[in-house]
């Protein structure tokens, strides 16, 4: 253990031919695209097979999924604690090999059911299955994301939009095609193959990385922020201090912290529903799986564009106006959402508006926390925002499912997630930086 929250081993970080913090930017993307099979991107290619497989229906499933997604939830910020105390190392490590040994017991999970009841029954099966998705959500969707990405940021403070804007263009474009990729895997093999495969990579690969290049913070090694970099005279101007280091309880009684986790959350739920039942989604307004699947290629390349646009910008404007441009684009996508089938160009509306949404997502989930709040609590602030994500992304696949079964179409989820969407973005419009009231002895703060 001591070897493991040792930064200077098995090298020092300071020796290296550069700044260290570009290659964190590296294994901090690959951490986080560690992370998909425990994303609802990379469930929900398996949906339809776990449901030809299990004796459970499509609103048991999410049920299932909804439950362990909210138990995955409130083990958070417990582990965002610990984050701070012992650092991004053995924290990952003990994420991935859990992520590994999750991917292979849902691989199993059918067979297991099995062995206890010749003849499985719905209780056994949904009892299973609920334990197999709270700790793949938990260690994917939750550990590994976090550590991940609150590493990448302590690198990084004057460039920090600049310098995650490389890393949320990989992780948007692999979050975004992981579905036609699994799938892919699914069709060579077959389901059961694809988790075990895939599990060797997340529980074995990945915490050997982990271990030789993940470090927590460039301060412990005897490194600054940004290596060292000095901003010219034209873009001090548009620097946002930090001067101030916000508790949690004191995040807790900001505006802004509950706006921007606010919708961000909710992006969580209408994407996890969206896509945790595309094809059925699709199916239903007389479009194919193909069209379904077919639809997150174009959606990342339009997210790519929008995230290295706005991760440069992101150092010199303010982050409502993007919180804002998100929540426009929410709405594009659930308009698009709501009328799909019925005209052409709803289903182009889906693509632009869920790009914009997912560009923007990796900016503000990157540099948001750190700027408006510190870094000396960055894993228990972090952890706090990321619960309500995944709270959020339990009830988007059942609220879906809910629409289907009662109203028979997906049309009412669509409207709840429109009106939701709408409110929020209306209240970004006061959602302001919160350092901006601290007093700044030196030079106020302009803008």
């Amino acid at each position: 253990m001591r070897k493991l929250v040792n930064p200077n081993y098995p090298f020092n970080p300071a020796k290296w031919p550069f700044f260290y913090g570009w290659m964190i930017l590296v294994w901090g993307t690959i951490g986080m695209l560690m992370s998909i099979p425990g994303q609802t991107m990379g469930v929900s290619v398996f949906t339809e097979s776990l449901l030809d497989e299990l004796v459970v229906n499509r609103d048991q499933l999410s049920i299932a999924y909804m439950l362990g997604t909210m138990g995955s939830a409130f083990m958070l910020p417990w582990i965002g604690r610990l984050y701070d105390r012992v650092g991004a190392r053995p924290i990952a490590i003990a994420a991935g090999i859990g992520l590994g040994i999750v991917l292979l017991y849902l691989s199993q999970v059918d067979r297991i059911t099995e062995f206890f009841q010749s003849e499985p029954s719905v209780v056994l099966t949904f009892i299973l299955i609920f334990f197999g998705f709270m700790f793949l959500r938990f260690t994917g969707q939750g550990v590994i994301t976090m550590v991940s990405r609150n590493m990448m940021m302590k690198w990084f403070e004057k460039r920090r939009g600049l310098a995650t804007g490389f890393s949320n263009v990989f992780v948007s474009l692999g979050f975004s095609i992981s579905p036609l990729l699994l799938d892919s895997i699914i069709v060579a093999f077959d389901w059961r193959m694809a988790w075990i495969l895939v599990a060797l990579v997340v529980g074995i690969i990945f915490p050997v990385l982990v271990y030789f290049f993940f470090r927590d913070n460039p301060e412990s090694s005897g490194l600054k922020p940004d290596g060292g970099y000095v901003m010219s005279e034209r873009k001090k101007k548009y620097y946002f201090p930090v001067k101030k280091q916000f508790t949690v309880k004191e995040v807790l009684r900001s505006y802004p912290f509950w706006v921007f986790a606010l919708i961000l959350a909710m992006q969580g739920l209408y994407i996890t529903g969206f896509t945790f039942h595309v094809v059925s989604i699709f199916d239903e307004v007389g479009m194919s799986k193909d069209a379904a699947i077919s639809i997150f290629p174009p959606i990342a390349y339009l997210a790519v564009f929008i995230t290295l646009g706005t991760s440069y910008l992101s150092d010199m404007i303010p982050l409502r106006y993007f919180l804002l441009l998100k929540g426009f684009g929410a709405i594009i996508s659930t308009t698009g959402l709501i009328f799909l089938g019925e005209f052409e160009f709803a289903y182009y509306m889906l693509i632009i508006g869920t790009g914009i949404m997912t560009g923007l997502f990796a900016v503000l989930t990157s540099v948001t926390w750190p700027r408006f709040y510190g870094t000396l609590h960055l894993g228990a602030i972090t952890s706090q925002a990321v619960m309500m994500s995944v709270l959020a992304s339990a009830i988007g696949p059942i609220l879906f499912s809910s629409s289907l079964t009662w109203t028979g179409g997906y049309g009412t989820s669509s409207l709840v997630c429109f009106g939701i969407f709408a409110l929020l973005t209306l209240a970004g419009f006061w959602a302001n930086n919160p350092q901006i009231k601290i007093p700044d002895p030196e030079k106020p703060l302009n803008h």
